[in-house]
């Protein structure tokens, strides 16, 4: 059974930096692409950021682009979002999911992903 932890969410203040974690288990976990995605309150899920298999290639959403960085330590089976300059609009539930493909692409939409975690709530305050 595959399973997705997040970790490291909480309350900064706008321009603060967060980094989230995601610890994956019950899936060879260095064959798939993850990716993030986030949901803010009265808003459908969206995009965030993917890493490919490998975590040499890395896609973004427009919104946090230089802003966000995701990386992938295939040995410790995590996968992180290193989030700088934060605005108070990246406030929301932020969820890591894994491609169902082995060895899939850097994929945007949800239903590329077949597990996903609880997700880590981020507030950014003003």
């Amino acid at each position: 059974q595959v399973q997705l932890v997040e970790s490291g969410g909480g309350l900064v203040q706008a321009g603060d930096s967060l980094r989230l974690s995601c610890l994956a288990s019950g899936r060879t976990f260095s064959s798939y692409a993850m990716g993030w995605f986030r949901q803010a309150p009265g808003k459908e899920r969206e995009f965030v950021a993917a890493i490919n298999w490998g975590g040499g290639s890395t896609r973004y959403a427009d919104s946090v682009k230089g802003r966000f960085t995701v990386s992938r330590d295939n040995a410790k089976n995590t996968v992180y979002l290193q989030m700088n300059s934060l605005k108070p609009e990246d406030t929301a539930v932020y969820s890591c999911a894994t491609v169902w493909r082995r060895f899939g692409n850097l994929e945007t939409k949800e239903s590329e992903y077949d597990y996903w975690g609880q997700g880590t709530q981020v507030t950014v305050s003003s």
